[in-house]
């Protein structure tokens, strides 16, 4: 690690350079338009902040509280540990610099231990995707693609065949009496089923997947196409015990991030079994996303908070819709629609490349975030999912615009 110290402050020097010739952090603030690689210049700038500053070899960022500069790190065993691997995989692979692929390599090798985690948990796909899953595609390095494999078996341990779906927190039996509890992110985590069926592994894991996805459209989002955080059901039958939520305002209301955690979840699903009412279902939600929020697309925490507009925003619902949006639009074979989520999702990247929501006093990307409101923890903070998936947007639309996807937009 020492010698990447000292390549990394090399690295941010140019870095720094390419930031003075390509503008100053305040004029990219004060452009009310998005521009893309101006935005990806101060990403790589940040970033390298990032590796220069956090130097704990054991744990992963996670947040930056308000007034702090420089991030806190979480074990491996967060949920949260795969995004910081999953930036720097991104960032080699934009940049193609030596430097980012050995720090991810670093960072991703570190997880190894959790495919085979003494407790059982959704958030394998989260943790081991964006980590090992992104390491492979530019790698091809066989190891991964091994252990990837059986934190996919880990994970497919949490399907109950009785239920069709996938159990979320087996720790609910033991600490509130609930049989099997499936909650909205679960969604996102079908990625690694999916991808381990077409890499070699079980391929039964796919109808896992999709039976999960298809109980989800079931029992997790009403009529207006809201969506309900967490289902119990009774472990034994598909039979529904209770609704419940554990980030939102209540049962009954809508929590932004699960509400994209959904979009972007049936998106995915729809990529990789090609199911169209996934497609549906994804461009449903975005469009409840769409009319229920403020005007410059970046919700509050919970779309039905009592406060609102006094109520917290989230930007990390909004730069994973955003994510959402764009794949959207990349999938649909119709022109109106691939236009009118590419769109949206500029526009919410415009916000967020605002000053109000750039992160100008610390190392992240990105503030005004919230990890739990109910639990009045990381309330306007900065968070390293966001961050991710702030830079995985602004990638996707880049690589849009450069195939001419649509003219006049940048």
């Amino acid at each position: 690690m020492e010698n990447l110290k000292g390549q990394w402050v090399i690295f941010f020097a140019g870095i720094f350079i390419v930031w003075l010739v390509s503008g100053c952090a305040s004029e990219l603030i004060e452009n009310e338009s998005l521009d893309i690689d101006n935005s990806l210049v101060y990403c790589t700038a940040k970033l390298s902040n990032t590796c220069k500053n956090f130097e704990d070899q054991h744990e992963l960022p996670r947040v930056i509280h308000q007034n702090e500069q420089h991030w806190s790190g979480s074990s491996i065993n967060s949920w949260t540990s795969g995004f910081y691997p999953g930036l720097l995989w991104l960032m080699y692979n934009y940049t193609g610099e030596e430097q980012w692929k050995q720090n991810a390599t670093y960072y991703t090798e570190l997880l190894e231990p959790i495919k085979r985690l003494p407790w059982k948990t959704h958030d394998f796909g989260f943790m081991m995707y964006y980590s090992y899953g992104l390491g492979y595609d530019l790698t091809q390095n066989k190891k991964y693609r091994a252990i990837l494999l059986e934190t996919a078996d880990s994970l497919a341990r949490l399907y109950n065949p009785e239920v069709g779906a996938m159990e979320s927190w087996p720790w609910m039996k033991r600490k509130r009496g609930w049989p099997h509890t499936t909650i909205i992110d679960n969604m996102m985590n079908l990625e690694l089923l999916f991808w381990a069926a077409e890499n070699g592994g079980n391929p039964n894991y796919v109808n896992m997947a999709i039976h999960h996805a298809r109980k989800t459209q079931e029992d997790f989002i009403r009529p207006d196409h809201s969506t309900f955080h967490i289902v119990v059901y009774d472990s034994v039958s598909p039979n529904i015990i209770r609704k419940e939520t554990d980030q939102g305002v209540s049962a009954e209301t809508t929590w932004a991030r699960g509400h994209s955690w959904a979009t972007y979840g049936f998106i995915k699903a729809y990529k990789y079994c090609n199911e169209q009412d996934f497609l549906m279902t994804a461009m449903d939600l975005a469009n409840y996303y769409i009319q229920n929020c403020p005007e410059d697309l970046i919700p509050y925490w919970d779309f039905d908070a009592p406060l609102i507009p006094n109520e917290p925003r989230d930007a990390s619902a909004a730069a994973i819709m955003a994510s959402a949006m764009l794949e959207i639009s990349s999938l649909s074979n119709d022109d109106e629609v691939k236009q009118k989520y590419y769109l949206t999702a500029l526009q919410i990247l415009s916000t967020l490349s605002s000053e109000e929501y750039l992160s100008t006093e610390n190392d992240a990307f990105l503030t005004h975030s919230i990890s739990s409101k109910p639990a009045n923890s990381g309330v306007n903070v900065s968070l390293i999912y966001t961050d991710y998936y702030y830079l995985e947007a602004l990638l996707k639309a880049k690589q849009m615009a450069a195939e001419a996807t649509f003219a006049n937009v940048h």
